[in-house]
């Protein structure tokens, strides 16, 4: 290997950038595994629904002032997330978009839109809406509850005890589903995952300014946590990132 470290001192993630690197002959040092494709929308049919209205909160900022007024915000007023702009920002992050070819595509780029990444969102104070975990259902734009009751502050203490997770009126939580991706492109796959997340929080962060709100984009937190969380087994389908949203205290 060559770079900053010899082999004798590369880690795992060393490991992953070597081994997933494409070449003329293919991916190099994979072992591919057969996966079977999982369902492109994950559901939870019998969970309590929480409708969402049609996503029509639009901004009147440009592009430009969103780009140079887009930070990071660890700091929130006391204030309720009105449900239409959660209901924009879910949309704008990672909807479903009309288009006269295929209508199965999003807001937010995905290799081989193949949408790994799933949606949950910690409810601490959105109007209309009763505190807990909730996943967003893409296909029908609508919430369905994971979890009932107030669990902002286990939030913050998965992410390494950030307390904006729980200060914030609420906190998005994406897991991603690996199949969906792996299935074709074996181990190179875990770099679009990583990508197509990145994509998503950006929408969210420039969807947040548009409409007067801030988001944190959050990369530090404990996976079992984060597992437990939202529900999920860490291994099939794990938490992979989070972004606290609100009205910034100015």
């Amino acid at each position: 290997m060559t770079g900053t470290f010899g082999k004798d001192d590369e880690g795992v993630g060393d490991r992953f950038h070597r081994e997933t690197r494409y070449s003329r002959d293919g991916v190099s040092g994979t072992k591919e595994r057969s996966i079977r494709r999982p369902a492109q929308y994950k559901q939870y049919p019998e969970a309590r629904k929480v409708e969402l209205p049609e996503p029509n909160r639009w901004g009147t900022l440009s592009m430009d002032v969103v780009l140079r007024d887009r930070r990071s915000v660890r700091h929130y007023e006391n204030r309720s997330l009105a449900l239409d702009d959660l209901s924009f920002l879910l949309w704008s992050s990672t909807g479903l978009r009309v288009s006269a070819r295929v209508e199965r595509l999003r807001t937010a780029p995905s290799a081989g839109a193949l949408y790994p990444i799933e949606t949950y969102i910690v409810v601490n104070n959105v109007d209309g809406v009763e505190q807990g975990v909730y996943h967003y259902n893409i296909k029908g734009h609508h919430l369905e509850e994971v979890r009932s009751g107030s669990v902002g502050g286990e939030a913050a203490q998965a992410a390494l005890g950030q307390m904006m997770a729980a200060e914030a009126p609420a906190t998005i939580v994406w897991t991603a589903i690996f199949a969906r991706t792996l299935f074709k492109y074996g181990q190179r796959g875990y770099r679009y995952v990583y990508m197509d997340v990145g994509h998503i929080a950006e929408n969210l962060a420039l969807a947040a300014v548009a409409i007067n709100l801030a988001t944190c984009q959050i990369g530090a937190l404990f996976d079992g946590e984060s597992n437990h969380l939202v529900g999920v087994d860490g291994e099939e389908e794990a938490v992979i990132y989070m972004s606290s949203v609100g009205h910034p205290k100015l």
